[in-house]
């Protein structure tokens, strides 16, 4: 942040000293008018800037819901998949680890999305129940192929159920740099009041565009911050898809 701060602070005097070295020349001219091309120039970059800044922040948050999302599909349907496996194991084993993978589903829909949601984390819980579902697993006594082939079957989802939470983990964490939301709003904020500072004054019916400017301007503005986490605001990914496995998996034990 110092460096940005710097090389900003650079950039101004750069120009002031630029500014100082053209009037002691004597080139140009005087260019005082709200209208004139200083005003044009800087008006034309600035709002350049803005809509950079403003459409990186809005379609880096859009994407990394989007891939959040469907990485929720992976784990939940990884569950459902290692449940079906699961039912080819001893009955006692299969009862534990069916269980297991119906109060991981129940766990992450509830009291870790509520986490996700407010602190950005996982919760220690998730881990530790996934971590005991493996150790139940290994621990099976697979005497025959049949059962070693169900017991590698339900490793290898319970496998890309934990590739699929480090992924869900990442995207808790995951938001805009801090720099592109201040450089949003600031561009914004000089945009709104450019013609104004540039020595404008508007009246009447001239300031109905600028007023509506300003306040589409403030919507979008707004409209970064809400979007900027995967797991709430307007673009919010919701726990469906497993709300979609805990029913799944009722009904194969209820057709089971």
């Amino acid at each position: 942040m110092i460096i940005y701060i710097a090389a900003a602070v650079c950039a101004v005097i750069v120009v002031i000293l630029a500014s100082r070295l053209v009037r002691r020349g004597r080139h140009g001219v005087d260019d005082p008018d709200p209208d004139g091309p200083t005003t044009a120039h800087t008006g034309a970059m600035l709002s350049a800037l803005f809509l950079l800044a403003f459409a990186i922040a809005i379609v880096v948050p859009w994407t990394s819901a989007d891939s959040a999302r469907s990485n929720t599909y992976a784990e939940s349907q990884a569950v459902v998949e290692a449940y079906w496996a699961a039912s080819r194991l001893p009955p006692a084993d299969a009862q534990r680890v069916q269980a297991g993978l119906r109060d991981y589903v129940q766990l992450v829909r509830g009291p870790e999305w509520r986490l996700m949601r407010d602190h950005g984390r996982l919760s220690a819980a998730g881990w530790t129940k996934l971590d005991g579902l493996r150790r139940e697993v290994i621990a099976v006594n697979a005497s025959t192929d049949e059962l070693q082939n169900a017991q590698g079957s339900v490793l290898d989802h319970l496998t890309e159920i934990s590739a699929a939470r480090h992924q869900r983990a990442m995207d808790a964490k995951t938001s805009p740099p801090a720099g592109l939301l201040i450089v949003t709003v600031l561009t914004g904020i000089v945009v709104m009041l450019l013609p104004l500072f540039a020595g404008a004054r508007p009246r009447g019916l001239t300031l109905v565009p600028l007023a509506m400017m300003a306040g589409l301007l403030a919507a979008g503005v707004y409209l970064v911050f809400d979007i900027a986490h995967v797991f709430r605001g307007g673009l919010a990914v919701h726990p469906d898809a497993y709300t979609g496995a805990a029913a799944e998996l009722r009904r194969i034990s209820g057709g089971g």
